[in-house]
């Protein structure tokens, strides 16, 4: 029952979030400090996010295959890759440390 109670505050949550970005003065969203900030923050947000999953495993520091094909995936963007050939990359990597570590 306490998930179902998480997942109704969160839900709650986010409507109030979303309520109070509506209706924040015209004014205010017009600053330059909070336009860079509201183009900055989904990327920092989604950086933290891929961290965490690839780097975590519940508490603890985990380096596996997922941290390998990251670490493939940053040296084919370093080579200048297309998108579709650093996520290809990225997963052969990782399929080919699964299928070699078991």
């Amino acid at each position: 029952m306490t998930v179902w109670i998480a997942i109704g505050v969160t839900a709650v949550g986010c409507y109030l979030v979303k309520l109070l970005g509506l209706s924040a003065p015209a004014g205010v969203l017009e600053r330059p400090l909070v336009r860079r900030l509201a183009a900055l923050l989904p990327v920092a947000l989604l950086a933290a996010l891929t961290a965490q999953q690839t780097f975590s495993d519940g508490r603890h520091l985990v380096l596996d295959a997922k941290a390998a094909g990251v670490a493939a995936a940053a040296v084919a963007l370093l080579l200048r890759a297309p998108f579709l050939a650093i996520v290809a990359v990225a997963v052969a990597v990782t399929a080919g440390v699964r299928a070699l570590g078991g």
